[in-house]
């Protein structure tokens, strides 16, 4: 009997054993995918404006003679927004009077003075962000002259 009881006590052990290294499921990695942010082309062109706006306030800052407008600026009545339905009468008001006052700047012969006309255009970048998408404000407001 005893033999019986050790003979079932070691066939219960190696296949306990055998069982143990299947049964043990491998864990599967999951794949992670990121949701990455993409800027709409309005976005990316209103960075780029922004840039030349940068430099171009270093140049009246400095004296230096002005180029022409950018034609680029232009885009900004065609350029996927990334939110569409924003593309409505206010937006379209706001963005022919920034194209208007851009154009001011260069103008040789305005009786107003080009820090005037330079603060004139970064103000209506401000109103017009006022009414929907608020969030560079701060970031414009840098552009103006003191």
């Amino acid at each position: 009997m005893r033999l019986f009881a050790l003979f079932i006590c070691s066939c219960l052990f190696f296949v306990a054993c055998g069982n143990s290294e299947k049964e043990t499921p491998t864990p599967k990695k999951k794949k992670i995918v990121y949701d990455m942010y993409e800027p709409s082309e309005m976005a990316i062109l209103m960075n780029k404006m922004y840039d030349y706006n940068l430099q171009l306030k270093k140049d009246v800052l400095e004296g230096k003679e002005l180029t022409k407008f950018p034609i680029d600026f232009m885009k900004i009545h065609s350029a996927q927004l990334t939110q569409e339905k924003h593309r409505d009468e206010g937006f379209e008001s706001f963005s022919k009077l920034f194209i208007a006052a851009e154009k001011e700047i260069f103008n040789t012969e305005s009786p107003l003075d080009i820090d005037e006309r330079f603060n004139t255009m970064v103000n209506l970048c401000v109103a017009c962000h006022q009414t929907r998408c608020t969030g560079p404000i701060p970031r414009i407001k840098k552009l103006l002259i003191k």
